[in-house]
């Protein structure tokens, strides 16, 4: 038997670094070749690091948050024949690596990290032996639910969604990797009846669980902060009537092929006001810049990039829409549908989720009467779209139903003064209320 140091591997080109966001393992488990060890973050990026071969997890070396230099040693194995590294001795880390900032990288002459009792001595006992170390595959075998004190594995979207359905996750049996829970555990959970997913609502509850701000939560809390703390925000809200808006595009979309013969994308209310903000922006183009504030730099783009602020099962994210200036209305639908897609299943690329010039935010039909968006630095406006309602309007000789919507935007100060904002978004008001002058150039 000998041991094998898996090192953290190059995750991207020029990424130093990475933060641990997930352990798929633990002490004491058995994995095989391919195994998904961990997950890491750097740039939103989230990628998983396999096992390259058999064998015994031994030691672990990072905790949950830690940010981990490439080539840094993160798990030890036990492994049949000679393994990578003398067995007892922790191999050294690659030249000019730093180990985890946590973990004191080991002395020469020091042992190995605690492991479990004598696991390198002691056989692995038969499977009915109630302490043979669990085996860890992509498809293991869902656990028994946990004993009173043990802390269930789940990442933080499953542990939230387990509170809003007043879940105990203890009473949950995992079905990932070390019993591992997912949303498919809940919603098998859930299928079993009401009386066995919901706790007692009446019950008093004094538990407090700490939980540690990593990954993608960390990074929006990151963002949320820098932008607040630098940027002095005026939020212009204004009421819109998107009647002609709806009729137009109920319209368009029972034209379902252009002329051409290709199936074109349903449209929704985001490429109009893409291509309104489009035409604004060419009366102000001041409103599609950057600020340095460090440099006292503005970086006025003639590139409208437009970041969508999308939710995800992992958090907020915001895929951009590049050259919205050079797309028409379905070429927009397209390609915010596209994104959608690739920001939900985890699949968009760093370049997708980067380089906007201006963002919408857009809840939906969860979009409020009003809201105060926060500016996604260094850009110097966000447009929010609030939730559409029918509302009475006077029309001079009575009240008749519209379809009106709220825009709530957000701008920087330093760089947009008030009036300015104003214009703006009376402008997009204009082009959304008569949707014909969108088509105009």
């Amino acid at each position: 038997m000998g041991e094998h140091i898996i090192k953290l591997p190059d995750v991207g080109e020029g990424v130093a670094e990475a933060e641990l966001v997930e352990w798929h393992v633990k002490i004491g488990d058995i994995v095989r070749e391919d195994t998904v060890l961990a997950a890491v973050m750097t740039d939103k990026a989230t990628v998983e690091i396999p096992s390259p071969v058999d064998g015994e997890i031994l030691w672990l070396g990072a905790e949950i948050g830690d940010t981990v230099a490439i080539g840094s040693p993160i798990v030890r194995l036990k492994v049949a024949g000679e393994g990578n590294m003398k067995a007892g001795k922790v191999a050294e880390p690659a030249t000019g690596v730093e180990p985890p900032a946590r973990l004191p990288s080991p002395k020469p002459e020091a042992a190995s990290p605690p492991t479990p009792a004598k696991p390198a001595e002691t056989p692995a006992k038969p499977a009915s032996s109630s302490s043979a170390p669990k085996t860890v595959t992509r498809s293991s075998a869902s656990g028994a639910p946990r004993p009173e004190g043990e802390k269930p594995l789940a990442s933080p979207a499953v542990r939230l969604r387990a509170k809003e359905t007043g879940i105990d996750l203890r009473q949950v049996s995992g079905s990932g990797p070390a019993g591992r829970i997912g949303h498919e555990d809940i919603e098998a959970f859930l299928a079993r009846g009401p009386q066995a997913a919901r706790a007692p609502g009446l019950a008093r509850n004094d538990a407090v669980e700490d939980m540690k701000l990593v990954g993608l939560r960390r990074k929006i809390a990151e963002k949320m902060t820098l932008s607040k703390s630098r940027i002095p925000h005026i939020t212009y809200v204004e009421e819109i009537d998107v009647t002609a808006l709806e009729e137009l595009r109920a319209a368009l979309n029972k034209e379902k092929r252009a002329k051409g013969g290709a199936e074109r994308p349903k449209l929704t209310l985001l490429p109009f006001l893409m291509r309104a903000m489009v035409k604004a922006i060419a009366d102000q183009p001041q409103l599609n810049s950057l600020f340095d504030d460090e440099a006292g730099i503005i970086h006025q783009h003639g590139g409208i990039h437009i970041g969508i602020a999308a939710q995800t099962p992992s958090g907020l994210v915001v895929p951009v829409v590049k050259h919205a200036e050079a797309r028409d209305v379905w070429d927009c639908a397209a390609e915010v549908a596209r994104l959608a897609e690739a920001a939900k299943s985890g699949t968009a690329t760093r370049d997708e989720l980067s380089g906007s010039t201006i963002t919408i935010t857009s809840l939906g039909a969860m979009g409020g009467m009003a809201t105060t968006p926060v500016i996604n630095h260094p850009e110097v406006a966000i447009v929010g779209v609030n939730k559409m309602m029918v509302r009475p309007v006077w029309d001079g000789t009575g009240f008749i139903p519209r379809k009106m919507m709220n825009l709530s935007s957000s701008f920087d100060h330093r760089v947009i003064d008030g009036w300015d904002a104003a214009v703006f978004i009376q402008r997009i008001k204009a082009l959304l209320e008569t949707p014909a002058l969108i088509f105009v150039d």
